[in-house]
């Protein structure tokens, strides 16, 4: 289970389907709430339209017994005087509840009054609403006259059954003041039974149609999902493959898409070529420093052999110079090594122009012209920087070498010209590459092996600046470093 839902697919799928039953959910609730209110008052509408329909009968000093509303079949009906007794009901009512008396059935008063009731008989009519309009300044609700029907109506839910039939009302309440009988309350209700199966029904709707419309989101987003991160299947699987086999030349395939997953792919595949370079970097870079080594390695052996067989014919000067020249290759690669493993410079300020005065003291031939121009640095390594451009620039200088140091901008600006043959337009990016000597300088003892430039320009990109190969005013190669200027303040 662990394993299934550790898949951004099977992710995909159950959050789709828990917004989509969240949002299925929510809005069902809404409108199974919406459709029973409407219905309920719906209910309510016709309940209070047939009170107020035995609220004007009685208002026209109707007799309880020929009521109309009454008569009306499966609607319960309910008339009750101020003294909250029954004075009449609907036809076959056997029980009722949500109104304000359980009574079924009129009390023995309440009949008299019904037989006695004549509409013929008008002579007491005045002793009748005398009696009525003081029952009413008594009475704490709306203010009626005589023959006028209350404006509010109250609504109930109850049940009721009449004729053995159960059955949920909705009741509405109507007060009216009758000229012959006082203050009266009509209780009517209509059946929610429509309400009760259109809830049903809806409910029994949302129950099936859910779990069929969850199924097929699932299927859906499982069959998209599954579609989108086909693409991402095959990277991992040349992934696998590339690590498997360490053939660095192979490339993940890419979709024919303008999407995350093509990016993603074409990201990879420039990352493998980077990688691929740098590793044959690594190698080409072994390959030479072994190369490099191997020779004053040999010589100085050679020489200690002879010395061991005939100690007359040692040349200490040679195994010294050997010796020397290996110690400054190691210190060449281990250099190198160490700035491309990302070691940042110090974060020291350094005045260029003191440095370039430093560096070309006890130098022949070299001339300064530089004003102040601070840098934040390592001294050591830019130190470095300057020692071979300047040992360069002496190996192929006619006469002399010219330092400058200048102010551009934001940016110091080192150069290093020298009155030599200069360097080929073609070679001068690739005298920056290690180990790399032009045919001019191709001798070891004479050109060293190939990587002053190669650290140098290293250090340059580490200190945020860059160093360049050119023509000199005076026809050689001038060199230039640039690093920015230390913030003041």
């Amino acid at each position: 289970m662990s394993r299934l839902f550790g898949s951004v697919r099977a992710r995909a799928t159950l959050g789709a389907v828990l917004v989509v039953a969240v949002a299925l959910v929510a809005a069902g609730t809404a409108v199974v709430l919406s459709l029973r209110s409407n219905l309920i008052g719906e209910a309510g509408t016709e309940a209070e339209r047939s009170a107020r329909a035995v609220a004007a009968e009685l208002a026209a000093r109707t007799p309880y017994d020929r009521l109309s509303g009454l008569d009306t079949e499966g609607r319960p009906v309910q008339i009750v005087d101020e003294d909250g007794r029954l004075v009449a009901g609907s036809e076959d009512l056997e029980r009722i509840t949500g109104t304000t008396t359980a009574e079924v059935t009129p009390g023995p008063s309440a009949s008299a009054a019904m037989a006695d009731d004549d509409p013929d008989d008008s002579g007491d009519d005045d002793f009748r609403d005398d009696d009525a309009r003081d029952a009413d300044d008594d009475d704490s609700g709306e203010s009626l006259e005589a023959g006028e029907i209350a404006r509010d109506s109250t609504f109930t839910n109850g049940s009721a059954t009449i004729d053995g039939d159960n059955q949920d009302y909705r009741f509405a309440s109507v007060e009216v003041r009758t000229p012959d009988r006082g203050r009266l309350t009509v209780h009517a209700g209509a059946p929610l039974a429509a309400e009760q199966s259109a809830v049903r029904t809806a409910l029994t709707g949302m129950l099936i149609g859910l779990p069929v419309l969850l199924g097929v989101v699932a299927g859906v987003t499982w069959l998209v999902t599954g579609r989108a991160l086909r693409p991402v299947e095959g990277i991992r699987r040349e992934m696998a493959a590339i690590t498997a086999s360490e053939d660095l030349a192979r490339r993940v395939p890419e979709p024919a898409t303008h999407d995350e997953i093509a990016r993603l792919a074409r990201t990879t595949n420039a990352t493998l070529t980077a990688l691929e370079a740098s590793v044959e970097r690594q190698r080409r870079f072994v390959a030479d420093a072994s190369h490099e080594l191997r020779s004053p390695i040999a010589s100085l052996r050679t020489q200690l052999e002879v010395a061991a067989a005939h100690p007359e014919l040692l040349d200490l000067d040679g195994a010294v110079e050997d010796t020397v020249r290996l110690q400054q290759l190691a210190a060449d690669l281990l250099l190198l090594a160490r700035l491309d493993a990302g070691e940042r410079p110090a974060d020291a300020p350094v005045d260029l122009a003191a440095l370039a005065r430093e560096e070309a003291a006890g130098r022949p031939a070299v001339t300064v012209h530089a004003e102040p121009a601070e840098i934040t640095g390592s001294r050591g390594q830019l130190g470095r920087v300057l020692a071979n451009l300047l040992d360069n620039a002496r190996r192929h200088a006619r006469e002399r070498v010219t330092v400058t140091v200048r102010r551009e901008g934001a940016w110091a600006v080192l150069g290093v010209a020298d009155d030599g043959e200069g360097v080929a337009e073609a070679d001068r990016e690739r005298i920056f590459e290690r180990f790399v000597r032009l045919d001019a300088a191709r001798s070891r003892d004479d050109g060293g092996a190939g990587l002053g430039l190669a650290i140098a320009r290293n250090v340059a990109v580490r200190h945020g600046g860059t160093l360049t190969a050119g023509a000199a005013p005076a026809g050689g190669a001038l060199f230039e470093l640039r690093l920015p200027l230390a913030r003041s303040g």
